[in-house]
């Protein structure tokens, strides 16, 4: 049984995730010729304080892009 883990920014639209879900899930089924039902897909939500990147935390970036 395939596990899958994502760490990403928050997602506040649930539609956005059953539809992310669904299509990782069937093209990881395809991938392996498995039963999706044997996938197991968790979303791991980080807040942008608590991710950085180049040394930098991302909320800052993006603070910094937006001005």
């Amino acid at each position: 049984m395939p596990i899958i883990t994502i760490d990403g920014p928050k997602v506040c639209d649930i539609d956005r995730k059953r539809d992310f879900a669904d299509k990782v899930t069937k093209l990881v089924a395809e991938f392996y010729k498995i039963n999706p039902e044997a996938i197991v897909l968790i979303l791991k939500e980080n807040a942008l304080e608590n991710i950085a990147s180049g040394g930098r935390l991302v909320i800052d970036l993006a603070q910094a892009k937006n001005k």
